[in-house]
């Protein structure tokens, strides 16, 4: 399985913005320290902020912190709320023609290995990933 690159920039943008506590982070510097898109980021950061898990703060010296506590940030809760689905094969799917999907038993097999996967992630917070700013190339204010 592979999550898609939406909620692997979601966990990032949440790790960033952990690592820097109550500051307020910007989609330009989030960007800049992974080296990814800006107009990526600001679809995440949009996401995460409808779902709950950001809270923005408009202005001039505006920009985005965490809307709760890193420890009441479930990983398994924010991939669900990031990936589009878990279609893993043909037979997830409600347009499904395969033609042995009536006597096949992968599909068991690959939602066990799934729910598997998912529970995993329901083990750890947020707050079990928290960085430092400075693993993230960021200098701590004098």
């Amino acid at each position: 399985m592979r999550l898609t690159n939406f909620s692997d920039y979601a966990l990032r943008v949440l790790l960033f913005a952990a690592a820097r506590g109550e500051e307020l982070i910007t989609i330009e510097e989030t960007a800049r320290a992974y080296g990814i898109s800006r107009t990526h980021l600001m679809k995440v950061a949009n996401q995460l902020t409808r779902s709950g898990y950001l809270k923005a703060v408009r202005g001039r010296s505006g920009g985005l912190a965490l809307a709760m506590r890193p420890n009441k940030i479930c990983l398994g809760d924010v991939v669900r709320a990031t990936e589009p689905d878990f279609a893993m094969v043909e037979c997830f799917s409600p347009d499904n023609r395969c033609l042995i999907t009536p006597r096949c038993r992968l599909k068991g097999v690959l939602k066990e290995a799934l729910g598997a996967f998912m529970a995993t992630l329901d083990r750890y917070t947020l707050a079990d990933l928290v960085l430092r700013p400075e693993d993230f190339g960021i200098r701590p204010a004098a």
